[in-house]
């Protein structure tokens, strides 16, 4: 069985390696939250894992394996993390320690369901429903662990993770269409004259920065909106926060920089420009 000490340092070890984004937030946080978020980055990375990699018996046994992985996080959440995954130990702890709802998990796992196989997305209503699942429930159980009192905390988080996933939604729109999985409402791209080939085209149309354009403009208006979160969560979490929240900003003001034009290549941050936000993220009170 895996002891709660080296449940912890597996999570630690995963969030290290792949975190990105997240694990330059987590420096800022002190040990014992630090540590409830690489458990919980753990469990997302491995819900991720199901989804995006190969599996022997295709999408039939993807969807298998997440439902066995759900069956799993029931068990854990009840207490019987026995012969299981080793994250399930340090999971469950951070899941109590820090009263985080049990249903913001089964959100997770519907969002990664949804996405295993090729989608389209209806309109902006819907857009904002799988948004919802796959990033807001994640803002949502992480300031369980920042901590809050105010209840404006929950929808404020909710919008943070909307601008988010918005922000990948641009950046990652080829790679995505590539994948079968195309995020733009099909009502506005309809509206704009854009096509699913137009996503994947060696150059970007005119049509296709305009519409990118306007959920770029939504998004900036949820970050500057969720500002406020920042008042709410304890105060030995809000540098964490920050750091976050500017990271995927700067994504997206890139981004914009080079007029949407994101087809040619991926938009990101350098390693050495995360490390400076987390330096101002010192600095603040």
């Amino acid at each position: 069985m895996t002891t709660l000490e080296q449940s912890y340092a597996y999570c630690r070890a995963v969030a290290r390696a792949k975190a990105r984004n997240f694990y330059y937030s987590f420096l800022l946080l002190p040990p014992d939250k630090r540590a409830a978020m690489c458990a919980i980055y753990a469990f997302m990375r491995e819900c991720d894992d199901i989804s995006d990699e190969p599996n022997p018996r295709g999408a039939a046994g993807a969807r298998e394996a997440l439902r066995e992985w759900g069956a799993q996080l029931d068990r854990a959440l009840s207490g019987d993390i026995d012969g299981h995954h080793p994250l399930w130990p340090a999971f469950a702890h951070t899941a109590r320690r820090y009263r985080i709802p049990s249903q913001y998990f089964h959100d997770m796992l519907a969002g990664v369901g949804s996405d295993m196989e090729p989608r389209t997305i209806a309109n902006f209503e819907e857009l904002r429903r799988y948004c919802y699942l796959v990033a807001s429930v994640v803002g949502m159980t992480v300031i369980h662990i920042f901590g809050f009192e105010d209840g404006r905390a929950l929808e404020l988080a909710e919008q943070c993770g909307l601008a988010f996933q918005l922000t990948n939604i641009i950046r990652d729109v080829r790679e995505d269409a590539q994948n079968g999985r195309i995020y733009l409402p099909q009502d506005q791209m309809t509206a704009h004259g854009i096509s699913p080939a137009d996503l994947m085209s060696a150059s970007q149309s005119e049509n296709l920065t305009n519409l990118l354009r306007e959920l770029g403009e939504h998004a900036k208006r949820d970050y500057a909106r969720s500002l406020e979160l920042l008042k709410l969560v304890s105060s030995d979490s809000r540098r964490s926060l920050w750091a976050l929240m500017e990271i995927y900003r700067r994504v997206l003001l890139r981004i914009e920089a080079r007029n949407y034009n994101v087809l040619q290549e991926r938009i990101r941050l350098s390693a050495f420009e995360k490390a400076g936000i987390v330096a101002q993220a010192l600095l603040r009170r």
